[in-house]
This record gives structure tokens, C-alpha cells and sequence, in this order.
């Protein structure tokens, strides 16, 4: 009842002049560093430089979370997956025996966007739940193209090279991934090398179609690469100065490039929004397959700044202003800022984590942003306030090593030091204090429910 309700209130809410479309491109497991704009010297990325150039490229950008389910929940809802369930210290994401996904009680950026008149579509790897009430048919998307979960998931048994040999050296015949057309299997174990362009291709005739509609769209097109096991089609596959992995990134770049080609082909570039990022930092197990954080430390499962900044870009003509953001965003802030921007009021019967970047988007104003909490499953490790980051707790890579709780914890400037190697904690006592009492008045603001990661389906039932 209360979600019906908050639905009815932002169809009410909405302004019948509301005419931006948006684009968001979200890729798996990017690195800080794996972009040419973004620093990396044998990538090169093209399409994403230029709209680096044209738009806003941010320097301070963080995912929700470290890994997967979480930080698409975060995305997707606006709020921290410590306040909707959709996190655990238990179970870090979820799997193909998960028996839950993104509670019906939390509204989507699809739920809420559709309320107010737009057309709604996902292609890609969606990972917030595979069963039908919870896939995004069941979360605001009118269509979905796509896998449920990652690429690396549904492993069947004697099929290649076991452990992480397989993962280096892979086949798509390794998984019985599904790839899905709405609620329905087209295929298992399809060919992973042409999943980036088949999402591409996906994107390029919805735009193609949307655009001799008088309604506004959302457009979700979040990659599964580059998460191992990574592949790319043969017209890129061994172009790369980088190898196979920056084989994949150049490919991504090249769909990035179909989508904005498209958008202007059909003459909406001037009304759309595209916002490119990634869910979490590199997965650096894996080596050369892996990725980098660049200057930063650390990667994909942790709470260093590797594993949640995240290189991001804005472009929109006329809506965009072009510079350089140094001041802190979050994928929180996608909900407000795209409800904004549409002119939907935020829903009032719930809190939210994020906030609406449009004034930044726009030139005329500071990021509203100035907090950043890092949860490790459902444990708070560090946060941020400023150029201050304090870390309670520390974990380096995402396995094999035990967290580090710090009986006094450690504290990093983010502006002298991003690669946080130099702990200032005895220095600033002060900003200590202060950022211990805002953990915890953080901490004491709310209840969190019961993980939705942890139900499982009985054995021989999924």
C-alpha cells in the first residue's frame, strides 16, 4: 500500500513539460584508471574522452557499494543498500540459488520515471534478482534485454579449466548463464564475445525507436564486462596495446560512441542526459584480466578508494555544462538528480542517501554531496566527510584477506594523499573526533532490516 501510494504521488507530482531522456551506461568492475581520460596510456577511449571533453568528467564519483547487488540497489533506489536489505556480510551478492532480490517496497528510478510518463527499457546485466518478481520487468522497466546476474555465475560442472584457470582462459560454453528477453529464457550459455554488442545493438533501436515517440525515456544499459571472464568480438579482439582486457574496454568505448551517434542521428542529443560509471573498482585477483584503480589503492571488495571512486562522465548539450568536477558525487545521486531534471518530486515517506546534482550539471552550483559512507557488506568501515576519510576497519582485495579492525582508527587526506599510504590520525585529533561522532550518528539514524541476500532456494528447486 505505502508503495502504490508513493507512486501515485510522483505521477501527481510530475511537471507536464518534462522532456530530458536519459542514457545510463553502468559497466562491471571498471577501474578508476582503465579509461585514456582517465589516465590509462595504452587504452584508448575515444568516444568517452570527447564526451569527457564536451561534458562534465568527475574526479570524486563513488559507486554505493564495493561489489555487485549492493551497489546496483544503491544505484537504482537512491538509498543505501544498509537501509533496504539489500546487503550482507554473509553473503555479498546475490546468486543463481537466490531466493530473494530488490524489495517491492523500495521505488526504482524506472518505477519512479514511469510514474511520470516515461518509457522505460534495461539491456544488460541487471544482478538484483532473477526470479520474476524481482527481475526489471517487476521494477519499472517496461522491457529488458539481458542477463540476470553475472557472467562468471551457473558454472557447470566439468566444463573447462577449474578455479581461476578457467576464468583466464574461458569459453562461454563454461557457464549456463540465461540471457533474457523480458520474464523469458531466449538461450543459456550464449556466446559472451558479442554480449557487448548485442547490447549495443539492443540500445541503438530502442533510442532508434523512442525517438518517433512524443514520450520521454530512460534507457539502462549497464555492461557485464568488464567482469571476468572477459571477452570481446572479433572485430576487436587483439586491437588493443592493453590485451585482451583493453580489448573489452575499447569495445566499450565503441558502444558508447553507437549510442551518442544515435542520439544525434535522430536529433535528440540536445534533450538527452548520458551518464557513463561502473558499480565497483577493478577486480585485481585477476591480474592482467583485472583492471586498475590508477593512483588509488586497492580494488573491487574493498573500502579503500580503488574499490568505490569510479571514473565518471555527464554529457548533455545544452544541459551539461563542460568542465571538471572535483567535488564528491555518488550513483546515490542519480535518482534525485534524473528525478529532478524530469521535475518529479522526491517521494516523502522514506530517506534518502543521495541528491540532486542538476545545479553542478548546470554551472551553477556546488554538489550537495559533501558525506560518503563505505559499507563492507553491512558493516560500516569508512567514511568520509570532506577531504577526510577515516577508516574503522580495512580489508585489502576482495578474498583471502581477514578485515583489520584499527583500535584507533586511521585517517587519510583524500586531496594530498588519494592513494591513501600516509595516515594523518595523530595530527588531527579534531577531525577524528568529528568523524567518529558522524559515523555514529549515522549508524543510530536507522534500523537495518533483514538481508534480502541470504535466502536461498531449497536445492533442486532453482
Amino acid at each position: 500500500m505505502i508503495f502504490r501510494t508513493a507512486l501515485a504521488f510522483l505521477a501527481a507530482a510530475t511537471m507536464a513539460t518534462a522532456k530530458t531522456n536519459f542514457v545510463l551506461i553502468f559497466c562491471d568492475d571498471l577501474g578508476y584508471g582503465d579509461l585514456s581520460c582517465f589516465g590509462h596510456p595504452t587504452i584508448h577511449t575515444p568516444h568517452l574522452d570527447r564526451l569527457a571533453n564536451e561534458g562534465q568528467k568527475w574526479t570524486s564519483f563513488y559507486a554505493a557499494a564495493s561489489v555487485c547487488t549492493p551497489s546496483r540497489a544503491g544505484l537504482m533506489t537512491g538509498r543505501l543498500p544498509i537501509r533496504n536489505g539489500m546487503c550482507s556480510s554473509k553473503r555479498r551478492v546475490l546468486s543463481p540459488d537466490s531466493a530473494k532480490g530488490l524489495p517491492k517496497s523500495e521505488i526504482t528510478v524506472a518505477e519512479a520515471l514511469k510514474g511520470a510518463g516515461y518509457a522505460t527499457a534495461m539491456v544488460g546485466k541487471w544482478h538484483l534478482g532473477h526470479l520474476p518478481d524481482y527481475l526489471p520487468t517487476a521494477n519499472g522497466f517496461e522491457s529488458y534485454y539481458g542477463v540476470p546476474y553475472s557472467n562468471d555465475m551457473d558454472r557447470i560442472a566439468g566444463k573447462g579449466p577449474k578455479g581461476r584457470e578457467g576464468l583466464m582462459k574461458p569459453k562461454s560454453e563454461y557457464w549456463n548463464v540465461p540471457l533474457m528477453h523480458n520474464t523469458e529464457i531466449l538461450e543459456r550459455s550464449p556466446n559472451q564475445a558479442y554480449l557487448t554488442r548485442n547490447y549495443t545493438n539492443q540500445a541503438v533501436a530502442y533510442i532508434e525507436a523512442q525517438a518517433k515517440s512524443e514520450k520521454p525515456f530512460f534507457l539502462y544499459l549497464a555492461h557485464s564486462m568488464p567482469h571476468v571472464p572477459i571477452f570481446a568480438s572479433g572485430a576487436f579482439s587483439g586491437t588493443s596495446h592493453a590485451g585482451r582486457y583493453g580489448d573489452v574496454i575499447e569495445e566499450i568505448d565503441w558502444s558508447v560512441g553507437q549510442v551518442v551517434k544515435t542520439l544525434q542521428a535522430q536529433g535528440i542529443d540536445e534533450e538527452t542526459v548520458v551518464v557513463f560509471t561502473s558499480d565497483n573498482g577493478p577486480w585485481l585477483p585477476f591480474k592482467t584480466h583485472g583492471g586498475s584503480a590508477g593512483h588509488l589503492r586497492d580494488g573491487k571488495g574493498s573500502t579503500w578508494e580503488g574499490g568505490m571512486r569510479e571514473p565518471t562522465v555527464f554529457w548533455g548539450p545544452g544541459i551539461v555544462e563542460t568542465g571538471i568536477v572535483h567535488e564528491m558525487g555518488s550513483a546515490l545521486d542519480i535518482f534525485a538528480t534524473f528525478l529532478d531534471l524530469a521535475g518529479v518530486a522526491l517521494p516523502e515517506d522514506r530517506i534518502y542517501d543521495g541528491a540532486s546534482l542538476a545545479p553542478v550539471l548546470a554551472g551553477r552550483g556546488h554538489s550537495p554531496r559533501q558525506e560518503m559512507f563505505y559499507y563492507h557488506g553491512s558493516e560500516l568501515y569508512a567514511v568520509r566527510k570532506g577531504e577526510y576519510k577515516l577508516h574503522f576497519t580495512t580489508k585489502t582485495e576482495y578474498i583471502g584477506q581477514k578485515p583489520m579492525k584499527h583500535e584507533s582508527p586511521v585517517l587519510y587526506h583524500l586531496g594530498e594523499d588519494p592513494g591513501e599510504k600516509f595516515d594523518v590520525a595523530k595530527e588531527n585529533p579534531k577531525v577524528v573526533e568529528a568523524l567518529v561522532q558522524l559515523a555514529e550518528t549515522h549508524k543510530g539514524s536507522f534500523t537495518p532490516p533483514e538481508s534480502h541476500l541470504e535466502a536461498r532456494i531449497p536445492r533442486g528447486e532453482n
